[in-house]
């Protein structure tokens, strides 16, 4: 018992932490913040004028001392404090519906630049759905609390304080009074409210996991249609989603219970105030007016303090949803430039390897001790096994990751020492699975680089031999190109990606299993756009079809992590090794000419 209670007491103080920060959004704009709370303040005065006036009324009519003047007088202050309560009210929303969106804008842009500038070993460990959740659910539930909750907590405490300094300096005793039911209320509505709130804190991590789950079928529906898996996915989701209506359900019940308790005490007070106030008046130890006044000041304090524990949930559903995404923007998920990097000079293409050991996950390497080199404007090949680590070499090459041990150098500068945009703008990157974003053809070509013209892209497209094919498209470069592409065939989505490297411009050039997915054809058009991309560049080609790499310079043959073997072609062949046997597999009836000709 004693351990549950420490751990709700982090998780307490952990929420009041979220909190705070959430907070902080909306204070960065001090003078409008500040004036907001002013107005928020006069809204409260001018409330608690309201019932403190009609009990002037109500005395002067009772007693009959008043002159008619007075009561006019009094009148026309009671209309004007009517008239500034509703001017205030609507002032004090307008401010903090422009800050709270201004918030929720830096926060939104925060958490989006936060993973747009991560390493791709941070999206190695987080399901999509997950981040998804992240930028949507969790700050909507953010968006609801800085517009609503919070404007409405802060100002009925405001309210509450403000009242009962009235109620204070017009009655102390039928304050006391007053606060008897009060504090009844809260007991009860605050146990309610501690159990719905555990409630809600686990609905928002229950609604994160079904979200993160159906973010990430949908993004993969084709896989799951050729699967047939849609029914087995179905009732996943339908399960997941039972558990999330029975914990919703639940939460609501005890929320809807402080209502029911709120109401039951607001007749309490009422009952409380009419009978011992209604015997004070009597024995003329209060005035009629007072009675009158407090009948006023508990329905304006009991409005407030309901909405308190009204939106006490959203609050700890904010405070949670807060506490994901500052935890995910407190993360270290970039690879940082060293203190003072210098750029990457223009490249000239020499590569070395020296001695490099790597690992995604500390204690199990996935590269050990490799090293060779590439002379500017080889064409290098690597090829291997499955997972042999081939694509490795190449993110460590343009420092998506960064080496256990060894160094990476490119024209004698390491790769770790030198900004690392610099570094990876000269790189052009074709890979085996292209993507392209929902937008026109003539923005996805200029994406490759910032700057490039429309000239530049139709000029890469008529050398990527997919020029014609755009033309025939109803607006042509114009063109939308919508779900990555998913109307063109992956031949042409290909040959988009190779001309948008060849906007870019590249010093160097990577090409992972360019050709590997289309027909011999269409093989054949991509080879011939290659070409003329490879030209004058340092190319690193990855390849299970051993035909993509035989007039490579070099072929860096790799296995369980490990350069194995290393040379041309023909070197290779005469070898009879691991590259041997690998040729043979896919040439076995061309083995004797392929000899034939050493």
């Amino acid at each position: 018992m004693n351990t549950d209670n420490s751990n709700d007491g982090v998780k307490q103080k952990g929420m009041l932490a979220n909190l705070k920060r959430l907070l902080g959004y909306l204070t960065r704009h001090k003078v409008r913040f500040t004036l907001m709370v002013v107005i928020m303040v006069a809204y409260s005065i001018t409330l608690a004028i309201i019932p403190t006036i009609s009990g002037l009324i109500m005395n002067i009519l009772s007693e009959g001392s008043g002159t008619l003047a007075e009561f006019i007088n009094i009148l026309v202050v009671l209309i004007i404090a009517v008239i500034m309560f509703w001017v205030f009210g609507n002032i004090s929303q307008r401010i903090l519906a422009g800050i709270a969106q201004k918030a929720l804008y830096n926060l939104r842009t925060e958490i989006f630049s936060k993973i747009q500038k991560s390493s791709l070993n941070f999206f190695d460990k987080r399901p999509i759905g997950e981040l998804m959740s992240n930028v949507t659910n969790d700050l909507d539930v953010v968006d609801q609390f800085l517009s609503v909750s919070f404007m409405t907590v802060m100002q009925a405490i405001i309210t509450v304080v403000i009242a009962t300094v009235f109620m204070i300096f017009i009655n102390p005793y039928f304050t006391v009074l007053t606060y008897i039911t009060i504090l009844g209320m809260l007991t009860i509505s605050g146990l309610l409210s501690r159990i719905a709130g555990q409630a809600f804190r686990f609905l928002q991590e229950q609604m994160a996991e079904l979200n993160g789950y159906a973010e990430e079928r949908m993004s993969g529906q084709k896989t799951v249609v050729a699967s047939n898996q849609q029914w087995p996915f179905i009732k996943e989701f339908d399960k997941m989603s039972q558990k999330v209506d029975k914990t919703g359900e639940k939460a609501q019940l005890y929320s809807m219970g402080n209502t029911a308790v709120a109401l039951v005490f607001q007749n309490l007070q009422n009952i409380v105030i009419f009978v011992v106030g209604g015997f004070l008046v009597i024995q003329k130890q209060a005035a009629f007016g007072d009675l009158v006044a407090f009948i006023g000041f508990s329905s304006i304090l009991m409005a407030p303090l309901t909405q308190i524990f009204a939106f006490y949930n959203q609050i700890i559903s904010a405070a949670v949803g807060a506490g994901r995404v500052f935890h995910l923007m407190d993360e270290k998920t970039e690879l940082t430039d060293k203190k003072d990097a210098p750029s990457m000079p223009e490249i000239d293409g020499h590569v070395d390897f020296v001695d490099v050991d790597f690992s995604y996950i500390p204690g199990h390497k996935i590269l050990k001790n490799n090293s060779f080199s590439a002379k500017s404007g080889q064409i290098i090949g690597l090829c291997g096994p499955t997972g042999a680590g081939k694509s490795t070499i190449m993110n460590i090459l343009t420092r998506y990751y960064d080496l256990d041990s060894g160094e990476i150098k490119v024209d004698d500068h390491r790769v770790d020492e030198v900004q690392q945009d610099t570094l990876r703008i000269q790189i052009a990157q074709v890979l085996q699975d292209p993507f392209l974003f929902t937008d026109t053809i003539m923005n996805n070509l200029k994406y490759a680089r910032k700057g490039a013209t429309e000239e530049d892209c139709i000029h890469a497209a008529k050398q990527a031999n997919i020029h014609n094919f755009i033309m025939k498209q109803p607006l042509g470069y114009d063109t939308i190109l919508r779900g990555g592409g998913a109307e063109l065939s992956q031949g042409q989505k290909q040959m988009f990606t190779i001309a948008r490297a060849m906007v870019a411009n590249p010093r160097m050039l990577i090409l992972d299993e360019a050709t590997s997915n289309v027909d011999t054809r269409t093989e054949k058009l991509i080879q011939e756009g290659l070409l003329k991309l490879q030209e004058g560049k340092t190319s690193f080609i990855i390849a299970h079809r051993l035909s993509t790499i035989q007039n490579a310079d070099k072929i860096l043959v790799i296995n369980d992590g490990e350069i194995i073997e290393e040379g041309t072609h023909q070197k290779l062949l005469k070898m009879k090794g691991f590259y041997y046997n690998l040729y043979m597999s896919q040439f076995r009836g061309k083995a004797n000419n392929a000899f034939a000709g050493t």
